[in-house]
């Protein structure tokens, strides 16, 4: 892989993670609101909506392509010796296992099911800015 298109795959890697933590950030935030809400009513519908929505066309795909991406350059880059890509590779795995654990929630709310209260959710929410700012500091700092 040329230079040019090294760095035209870490922009769209890039633009990538930041799409998924976006919804990784919001989803949790909009299950806090649903809650709220009486089941079945019209507010309920529309948080059904925006949470399918969100996860669908937003987290999904941005997920696949920060994936992809990242092991593509990985590979290219010769990261997979190097012990903080170790790391940096763990926590990207339990980003996605929250972003698994999210599509369940939003299930669980289609379904008018869920038992979880709010403080769940909030807490939920720090999950993925945890980790964001881990995997961060060792993708800029790689201090191992």
């Amino acid at each position: 892989m040329t230079g040019e298109g090294y760095l035209w795959l870490k922009a769209l890697h890039v633009i990538a993670v930041i799409s998924w933590m976006a919804g990784l950030l919001y989803l949790p935030r909009l299950f806090v609101y649903h809650c709220e809400v009486e089941i079945g009513s019209a507010t309920s519908e529309l948080f059904k909506v925006m949470e399918r929505r969100l996860l669908k066309a937003i987290m999904m795909p941005a997920a696949i392509v920060a994936w992809v991406a990242g092991l593509i350059m990985a590979g290219v880059g010769g990261l997979f010796h190097d012990g903080w890509f170790h790391v940096k590779l763990t926590l990207v795995i339990g980003m996605t296992i929250a972003h698994h654990m999210m599509t369940r929630w939003k299930n669980d709310f289609a379904a008018d099911r869920n038992s979880r209260p709010q403080k769940f959710f909030r807490i939920a929410n720090e999950v993925p800015t945890l980790l964001m700012i881990a995997i961060v500091i060792l993708v800029i700092v790689k201090p191992f």
